[in-house]
């Protein structure tokens, strides 16, 4: 049986991990002349060749998670000195990995797929190779989709945003902190990434505002010269007018709004839509409700990313290789649709659908017993959301901590 999958970062190579146990004949196509996706660090920004650039790694990153939940259940991070790893240091632990599990033979580089598109009850391919510019058509019994959600940029609206005279910047464009040197910057949004590059332009630019709307970072220490305001009310030629009644006068409008979920190479009848950030037409957040032959992998957000990653690709293979058979369209529809009534009567937008934080667990658990499969680690979801608390509690210095795991339910805080 055929298997596509699209991206060789984390998602796209543990899907290939996994799928060889089971002997598929993989081919894994991925956009760039290297492994590991989003990590991966390209000066280029905007296009580049006539396609968007994918990275959105800026120089010297250090994750905001501790190395100990960022493995794989089956091969994990190795041991150093710090918890808190730069980005090619996870650039280079991919690598380990692919190389362990002998998965680059099934990597073709520099392929962009076009085109994805059911016909005959095979999924017709459609990908350029970028070296010699050739297009061709490939068939698939079945596809993953491991293209990853850190991409495509997300704007906010902003009344009169035409009429600012001064720079805009979205983080999936940022690369050095020198860029503001001396500037007056806002920065809109106060997600890990808004709160974290908040500080790192800092030290270059001379006055930063954080602008957003959430209660429990109104404690949160930043450098002295980074300062919480609340949301813009509208814009004009030269600063911003906030909801409070203030004004402040800006050189860089910085947009850490996040990502849009998108999957340009799907048809309209593919049976997947995203609305409002909520990408529709799934069942357990990865496979394809309309065509169960697709699924895609990595969508749910505040988690332990490759432990997900892991157990997705384990689910899923579970009904592709014959072990599991899948419930019948409508059990599954209902089953999404009365997840999503929870969500929704909790107070939850659609932009949230994919969000887990301290649900993940649920998750995860769901997956296990609904497909047989082996769970996490729960001491993995345990740390994560003690690294999330430190995260707010102590931004400044939460990368100064250290941790270890004991067992599978224990981990202690070095220092």
């Amino acid at each position: 049986m055929s298997l596509c999958i699209i991206g060789a970062g984390t998602a796209g190579l543990c899907c290939a991990r996994h799928s060889q146990l089971h002997g598929f004949q993989i081919t894994v196509f991925e956009l760039s002349e290297r492994i590991g996706g989003t990590w991966v660090y390209n000066e280029a920004t905007k296009v580049k060749n006539g396609i968007d650039v994918h990275s959105s790694m800026y120089e010297n990153l250090r994750t905001n998670l501790p190395k100990e939940v960022m493995g794989f259940p089956d091969f994990e991070i190795p041991e150093n000195d710090v918890s808190y790893v730069r980005s090619d240091e996870i650039c280079d632990f991919l690598n380990q990995y692919a190389d362990h599990f002998k998965l680059k033979q099934y990597i073709k580089f520099n392929s962009y797929v076009i085109r994805v598109l059911q016909k005959n009850k095979k999924w017709q391919v459609l990908v350029k190779d970028l070296l010699t510019n050739q297009i061709e058509f490939q068939y698939f019994d079945k596809i993953m989709v491991a293209n990853g959600h850190y991409h495509t940029p997300n704007y906010i609206r902003i009344p009169n945003m035409n009429r600012f005279q001064g720079d805009y910047l979205h983080s999936h464009d940022y690369r050095t902190s020198g860029i503001f040197k001396g500037k007056t910057v806002l920065v809109i949004g106060a997600g890990p990434s808004g709160m974290d590059l908040s500080n790192i332009i800092s030290r270059s630019a001379a006055r930063v505002s954080l602008s957003h709307h959430l209660s429990d970072i109104e404690n949160t220490k930043f450098y002295d010269n980074v300062y919480q305001k609340p949301d813009v009310r509208e814009l004009d030629e030269k600063g911003a007018f906030f909801v409070d009644g203030s004004y402040e006068e800006f050189d860089t409008i910085f947009f850490c709004t996040g990502y849009k979920y998108a999957f340009p190479f799907l048809t309209v009848n593919s049976g997947i839509y995203v609305e409002e950030n909520y990408v529709q037409g799934l069942y357990k957040h990865c496979i394809n409700i309309r065509n169960p032959t697709m699924a895609l992998i990595g969508l749910p957000f505040y988690v332990c990313a490759a432990q997900m990653m892991d157990i997705q690709a384990r689910f899923i293979l579970s009904y592709y290789n014959g072990s599991n058979q899948l419930p019948s369209r409508e059990d599954m529809l209902k089953d999404t649709q009365t997840r999503m009534s929870k969500l929704w009567e909790e107070g939850y937008r659609k932009r949230h659908a994919h969000m887990l934080g301290p649900k993940q667990i649920q998750y995860f658990t769901d997956l296990a017993e609904t497909a047989g499969v082996k769970n996490i680690k729960p001491v993995m979801t345990k740390l994560h959301n003690e690294s999330s608390k430190c995260f707010n509690d102590n931004l400044l210095h939460f990368r100064e901590d250290n941790f270890a795991i004991l067992d599978d339910e224990t981990f202690v805080k070095l220092n």
